[in-house]
Protein backbone atom coordinates (compact mmCIF):
# COMPACT_ATOMS: atom_id res chain seq x y z
CA UNK A 1 0.00 0.00 0.00
CA UNK A 2 1.43 3.14 -0.39
CA UNK A 3 3.11 5.31 2.01
CA UNK A 4 3.07 2.00 3.90
CA UNK A 5 4.44 2.81 7.34
CA UNK A 6 7.72 0.55 7.44
CA UNK A 7 9.67 1.82 10.32
CA UNK A 8 10.14 4.08 13.80
CA UNK A 9 13.21 4.74 15.36
CA UNK A 10 12.80 5.01 19.05
CA UNK A 11 15.24 6.49 21.77
CA UNK A 12 14.69 4.04 24.35
CA UNK A 13 16.52 0.87 25.40
CA UNK A 14 15.03 -3.05 24.45
CA UNK A 15 14.52 -4.14 28.00
CA UNK A 16 12.49 -1.25 29.28
CA UNK A 17 10.05 -2.38 26.11
CA UNK A 18 10.41 -6.36 26.83
CA UNK A 19 9.66 -4.78 30.43
CA UNK A 20 6.38 -3.52 29.09
CA UNK A 21 5.34 -7.19 27.27
CA UNK A 22 7.20 -6.96 24.12
CA UNK A 23 8.75 -9.50 22.24
CA UNK A 24 12.27 -7.59 20.83
CA UNK A 25 14.84 -9.26 18.52
CA UNK A 26 17.67 -7.78 19.63
CA UNK A 27 16.50 -3.91 18.99
CA UNK A 28 13.38 -4.71 16.85
CA UNK A 29 9.60 -5.05 17.87
CA UNK A 30 8.03 -6.00 15.25
CA UNK A 31 4.28 -4.64 15.28
CA UNK A 32 1.91 -5.79 11.97
CA UNK A 33 4.01 -4.14 8.83
CA UNK A 34 6.30 -1.60 11.08
CA UNK A 35 9.25 -2.29 12.54
CA UNK A 36 9.85 -0.08 15.43
CA UNK A 37 13.94 0.14 16.51
CA UNK A 38 15.15 1.03 19.31
CA UNK A 39 18.25 3.07 19.33
CA UNK A 40 19.09 3.52 23.07
CA UNK A 41 19.05 6.77 24.99
CA UNK A 42 22.03 8.48 23.70
CA UNK A 43 20.68 10.25 20.56
CA UNK A 44 17.70 11.52 22.12
CA UNK A 45 14.38 10.13 23.21
CA UNK A 46 10.88 9.38 21.77
CA UNK A 47 10.11 9.03 18.13
CA UNK A 48 12.69 9.60 16.66
CA UNK A 49 12.25 9.15 12.56
CA UNK A 50 10.16 7.15 11.00
CA UNK A 51 10.26 5.71 7.31
CA UNK A 52 7.18 5.54 4.44
CA UNK A 53 7.09 3.24 1.71
CA UNK A 54 8.11 5.74 -1.51
CA UNK A 55 9.19 8.70 0.63
CA UNK A 56 12.32 10.50 1.35
CA UNK A 57 11.65 13.46 1.87
CA UNK A 58 10.74 14.99 5.71
CA UNK A 59 7.10 16.37 5.81
CA UNK A 60 6.98 19.53 7.72
CA UNK A 61 10.00 18.33 9.61
CA UNK A 62 9.27 15.22 10.73
CA UNK A 63 12.55 13.47 10.14
CA UNK A 64 11.72 10.76 7.32
CA UNK A 65 14.17 8.03 6.70
CA UNK A 66 14.81 5.42 3.49
CA UNK A 67 16.53 2.52 6.21
CA UNK A 68 16.97 -1.32 4.68
CA UNK A 69 14.49 -3.53 5.63
CA UNK A 70 15.85 -5.79 8.77
CA UNK A 71 15.35 -9.38 7.80
CA UNK A 72 13.27 -10.54 10.33
CA UNK A 73 11.07 -13.89 10.80
CA UNK A 74 7.68 -13.48 10.89
CA UNK A 75 5.91 -11.36 14.04
CA UNK A 76 6.37 -13.31 17.27
CA UNK A 77 3.29 -13.17 20.25
CA UNK A 78 3.71 -10.34 22.32
CA UNK A 79 2.48 -11.09 26.19
CA UNK A 80 0.67 -7.79 25.82
CA UNK A 81 -0.87 -9.47 22.99
CA UNK A 82 -0.62 -6.13 20.95
CA UNK A 83 -0.05 -7.03 16.92
CA UNK A 84 -0.70 -3.95 14.91
CA UNK A 85 0.04 -0.06 15.59
CA UNK A 86 -3.36 1.68 15.18
CA UNK A 87 -2.08 5.16 14.48
CA UNK A 88 0.87 7.63 15.39
CA UNK A 89 0.11 10.78 17.20
CA UNK A 90 1.60 14.03 15.43
CA UNK A 91 1.20 17.77 16.93
CA UNK A 92 1.19 20.48 14.89
CA UNK A 93 0.66 24.61 16.32
CA UNK A 94 -0.16 25.55 12.60
CA UNK A 95 -3.01 23.16 10.63
CA UNK A 96 -2.34 25.42 7.52
CA UNK A 97 1.21 24.92 7.61
CA UNK A 98 1.29 21.00 8.06
CA UNK A 99 -1.96 19.41 6.49
CA UNK A 100 -0.64 20.93 2.68
CA UNK A 101 2.68 19.24 3.58
CA UNK A 102 1.10 15.85 4.30
CA UNK A 103 -1.01 16.53 1.16
CA UNK A 104 1.98 17.45 -0.62
CA UNK A 105 4.09 14.44 0.25
CA UNK A 106 1.17 12.11 -1.15
CA UNK A 107 -1.13 11.35 2.00
CA UNK A 108 -4.64 12.72 1.28
CA UNK A 109 -6.26 14.07 4.20
CA UNK A 110 -9.35 11.66 5.42
CA UNK A 111 -11.37 13.27 7.75
CA UNK A 112 -10.71 16.38 10.29
CA UNK A 113 -12.67 17.69 13.56
CA UNK A 114 -12.80 20.12 15.63
CA UNK A 115 -13.07 19.66 19.58
CA UNK A 116 -12.55 21.90 23.09
CA UNK A 117 -10.30 20.76 25.44
CA UNK A 118 -9.55 22.42 28.85
CA UNK A 119 -11.26 25.57 27.51
CA UNK A 120 -9.36 25.26 24.37
CA UNK A 121 -10.81 24.49 20.54
CA UNK A 122 -8.64 21.77 19.30
CA UNK A 123 -8.58 20.36 16.00
CA UNK A 124 -7.58 16.55 14.46
CA UNK A 125 -7.02 15.49 10.77
CA UNK A 126 -6.58 11.94 9.79
CA UNK A 127 -4.77 10.29 7.04
CA UNK A 128 -3.23 6.84 6.26
CA UNK A 129 -0.06 5.63 6.10
CA UNK A 130 -0.87 1.95 4.75
CA UNK A 131 -2.81 0.61 7.05
CA UNK A 132 -1.51 3.09 10.06
CA UNK A 133 -3.63 6.18 10.63
CA UNK A 134 -1.25 9.33 11.55
CA UNK A 135 -3.26 11.62 13.87
CA UNK A 136 -2.31 15.18 13.61
CA UNK A 137 -3.97 17.33 16.70
CA UNK A 138 -3.30 20.49 17.79
CA UNK A 139 -5.20 24.10 18.05
CA UNK A 140 -7.46 24.64 15.22
CA UNK A 141 -6.92 28.41 15.19
CA UNK A 142 -2.63 28.69 14.38
CA UNK A 143 -0.52 29.84 17.67
CA UNK A 144 3.22 30.24 18.50
CA UNK A 145 5.31 27.41 19.06
CA UNK A 146 8.12 24.93 16.69
CA UNK A 147 8.20 26.01 13.54
CA UNK A 148 7.39 22.44 12.09
CA UNK A 149 5.67 19.25 13.31
CA UNK A 150 6.47 16.49 16.34
CA UNK A 151 6.05 13.20 16.58
CA UNK A 152 4.08 12.44 20.07
CA UNK A 153 2.65 9.14 20.93
CA UNK A 154 1.69 5.97 19.53
CA UNK A 155 -2.03 4.01 19.91
CA UNK A 156 -1.47 -0.05 19.62
CA UNK A 157 -3.79 -2.56 18.97
CA UNK A 158 -4.19 -5.49 21.46
CA UNK A 159 -6.38 -8.98 21.10
CA UNK A 160 -6.97 -8.98 24.36
CA UNK A 161 -6.57 -5.69 27.14
CA UNK A 162 -7.65 -7.90 30.09
CA UNK A 163 -4.67 -10.62 29.19
CA UNK A 164 -2.55 -7.57 28.82
CA UNK A 165 -3.86 -6.08 32.06
CA UNK A 166 -3.06 -9.54 34.06
CA UNK A 167 0.96 -9.49 32.32
CA UNK A 168 1.37 -6.27 33.04
CA UNK A 169 -0.16 -4.92 36.33
CA UNK A 170 -0.23 -2.11 37.66
CA UNK A 171 1.40 -0.30 34.32
CA UNK A 172 -1.65 -0.41 32.48
CA UNK A 173 -4.51 1.35 33.39
CA UNK A 174 -8.28 -0.16 33.92
CA UNK A 175 -9.88 0.22 30.21
CA UNK A 176 -12.36 2.22 29.27
CA UNK A 177 -14.40 3.72 26.20
CA UNK A 178 -12.27 4.70 23.52
CA UNK A 179 -14.00 7.64 21.40
CA UNK A 180 -14.58 5.01 17.98
CA UNK A 181 -17.75 2.83 19.02
CA UNK A 182 -17.18 -0.40 20.85
CA UNK A 183 -13.71 -0.42 21.15
CA UNK A 184 -11.78 0.51 24.47
CA UNK A 185 -8.43 1.81 25.26
CA UNK A 186 -5.61 1.33 28.66
CA UNK A 187 -2.86 3.82 28.79
CA UNK A 188 0.62 2.03 29.66
CA UNK A 189 2.61 3.80 32.56
CA UNK A 190 5.90 4.60 30.39
CA UNK A 191 7.23 6.75 32.78
CA UNK A 192 7.83 3.76 35.25
CA UNK A 193 9.01 1.54 32.35
CA UNK A 194 11.37 4.31 31.04
CA UNK A 195 9.72 4.74 27.69
CA UNK A 196 10.25 8.10 25.94
CA UNK A 197 6.63 7.58 23.83
CA UNK A 198 3.37 7.66 25.36
CA UNK A 199 1.39 4.50 24.43
CA UNK A 200 -2.07 3.53 24.86
CA UNK A 201 -3.65 -0.13 23.82
CA UNK A 202 -6.72 0.01 22.18
CA UNK A 203 -8.91 -2.90 21.61
CA UNK A 204 -9.44 -4.42 18.04
CA UNK A 205 -11.54 -2.44 15.73
CA UNK A 206 -15.14 -3.53 14.67
CA UNK A 207 -15.80 -4.41 11.71
CA UNK A 208 -17.90 -2.29 9.25
CA UNK A 209 -17.04 0.71 10.30
CA UNK A 210 -14.95 1.55 8.08
CA UNK A 211 -11.70 0.87 9.99
CA UNK A 212 -8.67 -0.94 9.51
CA UNK A 213 -8.21 -4.34 10.28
Amino acid sequence: MANTLQRLIIGDEPQAWRSAGFTVDDKYVVLGKTTVELVGTSGGRGILAWSLDGMAAEIDGLPTMIVPEHNRAAPQQHRNMVFAIDHVVVQTNDFGRTVPAFVDAGMDERRSRVFMAGGTERRQSFFWAGRVIVELVGPSVAADGPPHAEFWGLALVSANLEIASTELGGSLSEPKDAVQPGRKIATLNTRDLDISVPIAFMSPHVANLGDPV
